[in-house]
């Protein structure tokens, strides 16, 4: 009995874990031959496991079957900033649409005072099957990171820093240029545009939009400024606008939400909507219909785009095979009273 007790168990699997640098799902993943795991983690657990010497038993091979039976929406800003976009609200009713009806808990995430490393951790631990991330800035390594760990995760936008993580997107591009196609056809000579942040995707692609369909006119792409989607950067962004270019007569604004602090701009200033400056925003949020005047703008549809990540990622989780990469949903102009 005494020599039982003393007898050193083989190593276990969170030892293999750790020798790999990867989660205990991960190497649960590995050892019942799952596909969702990239090449690099499985040769680093199969390279521990022979280092231990360890030998899958029952509970270890079963523990992938083991579900949290929830997902992470992992939204990279302020809490304060979240629940004031009308965009963000939009993204969570079609992800609470898509889980509707499959006993799937959704854990949402916000800006986490977690240092990169530790928010891979908590999110591979077993905690949740999948993570949904969005609003990513720069070149921001968690999409990659996580898909590189094996957990399945889908982007919402175009991640900048690649990785081969799935992603779904709005045409920005194509979106901000039938915009500035539309007000050329008005007529309008100076068009100008307040542009999305430099570090985002989808403010890169909507500037792009822009130079472009001006470009293919002939026209001056220099009247630019950068804001972040918030009201009162919108309203920065105008005035900057006015100093610089006090005679142009239209601008697109990548955000309604952005749009909104540049229509009260200009109506201090005495511009008159649209028969001197024509405003075209981007979203069709909420904002744009109750804004005076009401906003012409590119219809995003946001909670198709929640819900369409959504069933990408339950897809993979399913098992299901040959699932797009990525995936591109429409936009369309809507006409109201700005433009």
């Amino acid at each position: 009995m005494t020599e039982g007790r003393s007898r050193r168990p083989g190593p276990r699997i969170e030892e293999v874990a750790r020798v790999a640098g990867v989660s205990k799902s991960t190497v649960s993943r590995v050892i019942n031959g799952e596909k969702y795991v990239s090449e690099r983690s499985r040769q680093a657990v199969h390279r521990a496991i022979a280092m231990l010497g360890y030998s899958p038993n029952h509970a270890a091979r079963t523990l992938a079957g083991s579900k949290a039976n929830a997902i992470a929406l992992v939204i990279s800003e302020q809490g304060s900033r979240v629940l004031a976009d009308p965009f963000f609200a939009g993204i969570l009713r079609g992800v609470h649409a898509e889980l509707a009806g499959r006993h799937v808990q959704l854990l949402l995430m916000m800006n986490q005072p977690l240092d990169g490393e530790d928010q891979v951790a908590y999110l591979t631990g077993g905690h949740v099957d999948g993570a949904l991330v969005v609003s990513l800035h720069g070149e921001d390594p968690l999409p990659r990171t996580l898909h590189e760990t094996g957990l399945p995760v889908v982007s919402g936008g175009r991640p900048l820093a690649g990785g081969g993580a799935p992603f779904v997107d709005s045409d920005n591009f194509n979106g901000s240029l039938g915009a500035v196609r539309f007000l050329i056809s008005l007529g309008r000579q100076k068009i100008a545009t307040i542009a999305g942040p430099r570090d985002m995707a989808v403010g890169m692609d909507r500037l792009s939009g822009w130079r472009c369909g001006l470009a293919e006119h002939g026209m001056p792409v220099d009247l630019v400024v950068h804001s972040d989607f918030t009201p009162d950067s919108g309203a920065l962004a105008m005035e900057e606008l006015l100093r610089r270019a006090p005679d142009l007569d239209a601008v697109f604004v990548a955000a309604d939400i952005m749009a909104v602090g540049a229509l009260r701009v200009l109506q201090a200033k005495g511009y008159r909507i649209p028969e001197d400056v024509a405003v075209v925003g981007f979203d069709d949020s909420v904002l744009a219909s109750t804004a005076t005047p009401s906003l012409t703008t590119v219809r995003q549809d946001v909670e198709q785009l929640g819900r369409t990540m959504t069933w990408r990622l339950l897809a993979e989780l399913g098992g299901e095979e040959k699932l797009p990469q990525s995936i591109l949903l429409p936009t369309s102009l809507v006409r109201r009273g700005s433009a």
